[in-house]
């Protein structure tokens, strides 16, 4: 069965089927626009932890920890009661559309690019600060100065939450809802043709997934190949 379902697979990706790549396309700038946007609020967050000090700073790091292991149902769970006629965003009317699976891998994503990114600049050369200081640099030159001093690790830090959006199955299928032609991704589609018994379907889109993924994985580990290299 698991033979003639990937031969399967390899036709229907061959000629390009319509569900198998409306699913793959969809699924995939939902997960860029996701990560675009946590990188961006996420990279805001880590510096801002990394190098400022305030009351609840501790507390804030310890919640961002601890949100880069939340499942992704919990996380669909408090999407979709924000965003259900009785919650806060009810009126919005985004449950079940795209935005909404947006909206819940950008909360899938931003722990990780904010913790990553905080470590990452924690662990920075305290001379790269005196520097910065001593040349009289500005905030955003500072700023600056420290992301391109920790590149690589927030590099590493975005790959690996794209990787995690990408594959990810809770929050698309509980905001999203499995629509076809409007809100159905790959993880989604796989789960609904296995269990409609359409195997080579499933394997199809489980290919994609698995391409990406290694490609994602394959990017992450030239990255960290690149970062501990020797300096002679």
């Amino acid at each position: 069965m698991i033979r003639e379902g990937i031969l399967e697979a390899l036709r229907l990706l061959l000629r390009l089927d319509a569900s198998v790549i409306d699913a793959a396309t969809r699924s995939l700038w939902i997960s860029v626009v996701a990560v675009v946007t946590a990188t961006v609020v996420g990279i805001a967050v880590g510096l801002l932890l990394a190098r400022k000090q305030f009351p609840g700073r501790s507390v804030l790091v310890l919640l961002f920890r601890v949100g880069m292991s939340v499942p992704t149902v919990l996380i669909g769970l408090l999407c979709y009661g924000l965003l259900s006629r009785r919650g806060s965003l009810g009126e919005l009317e985004l449950l079940y559309t795209p935005t909404a699976i947006v909206l819940g891998e950008f909360f899938l994503a931003l722990p990780i690019v904010a913790t990553l990114t905080h470590g990452a600049v924690s662990r920075l050369d305290q001379r790269v600060f005196e520097t910065a200081r001593t040349l009289g640099a500005g905030t955003i030159q500072r700023a600056m100065t420290y992301l391109r001093e920790a590149r690589l690790a927030i590099m590493l830090a975005v790959l690996t939450a794209f990787s995690r959006c990408f594959t990810e199955l809770g929050i698309a299928m509980m905001v999203g809802g499995n629509i076809t032609g409007r809100t159905r991704t790959l993880t989604t589609a796989t789960a609904l043709e296995t269990a409609r018994g359409e195997f080579a379907s499933g394997v199809a889109m489980s290919l994609i997934l698995l391409s990406i993924a290694m490609l994602v994985t394959l990017a992450i580990a030239l990255l960290s190949r690149e970062s501990v290299e020797p300096v002679l």
